[in-house]
């Protein structure tokens, strides 16, 4: 990938593949990767923290968090065509739960269409999202120990100012990380959004994937050159995802 970015179609070298990133339209199709990636790692992450700790504290039966990491171990892993189909099948514009809503309960709240747009792809990125967060947080939550809130309350501290000084600090360096590696993951699927949306949402994988497949495109070169730059992006996410698990690992002893 790195030595055939700076080849040209024609043979010999050239730094033209890299120098158009930064220009229309591969700009916006890092801009728009960035953004799904972005708002499927924040939501997935938030929903994903709390449903671990509801899951997690005590007083929750343990048969919930079984439940719970057994259904997001398989749906973490759930992934490109068959789980874009399960969504076209169920809240498209023709799927089981649209019809429903309508035909039945005469509500048109949900139309379908919007599933085959990027808002519709950040849908489907969250049901394997969610999934991800809860597998990843859920030791963060674990190493929360009890002594620490008994010795919180004994002191006069209310559950807000444990939180405040003493879990969120704790946990933020996983969460942080979480949110990292749940970025990762959206940034570089690709066979989902393409089969959901047929390649009309204008992100990074689908581009390298036009240019690979020479149904329009065919400079192989330029997609590997897309490659490289998903490959920084995804470095300077490491970079900051390494430092955060180191000290949320000192965090567990």
């Amino acid at each position: 990938m790195l030595i055939g970015a700076f080849k040209g179609a024609n043979g010999g070298w050239t730094t033209s593949n890299v120098s158009q990133l930064v220009h229309q339209p591969y700009i916006q199709a890092y801009r728009e990767s960035i953004e799904i990636s972005g708002v499927t790692a924040l939501l997935g992450g938030a929903i994903g923290l709390a449903l671990a700790y509801a899951a997690i504290r005590d007083g929750t039966p343990r048969w919930i968090r079984s439940l719970l990491t057994t259904f997001s171990g398989v749906a973490a892993n759930f992934g490109g065509i068959p789980l874009a189909f399960a969504f076209i099948a169920t809240i498209g514009t023709i799927g089981i739960a649209t019809q429903f809503m309508h035909n039945q309960l005469h509500l048109n709240v949900w139309q379908g269409a919007d599933l085959f747009t990027k808002t519709g792809v950040e849908i489907v990125y969250l049901y394997f999202q969610i999934p991800l967060m809860v597998l990843v947080i859920a030791p963060a939550i674990d190493g929360l120990r009890r002594e620490w809130r008994e010795a919180a309350s004994n002191l006069g501290a209310n559950a807000w100012q444990f939180w405040r000084h003493i879990g969120l600090p704790v946990l933020m360096p996983s969460v942080l990380g979480a949110l990292i590696l749940l970025f990762g993951n959206a940034f570089a699927a690709y066979a989902t959004a393409y089969s959901l949306t047929n390649g009309n949402v204008y992100i990074v994988p689908v581009v390298i994937g036009a240019y690979y497949t020479g149904n329009v495109f065919n400079n192989p070169h330029l997609g590997q050159a897309l490659a490289l730059g998903m490959f920084v992006v995804l470095v300077a996410m490491m970079l900051l995802y390494i430092p955060l698990q180191r000290r949320a690992a000192r965090w567990a002893k």
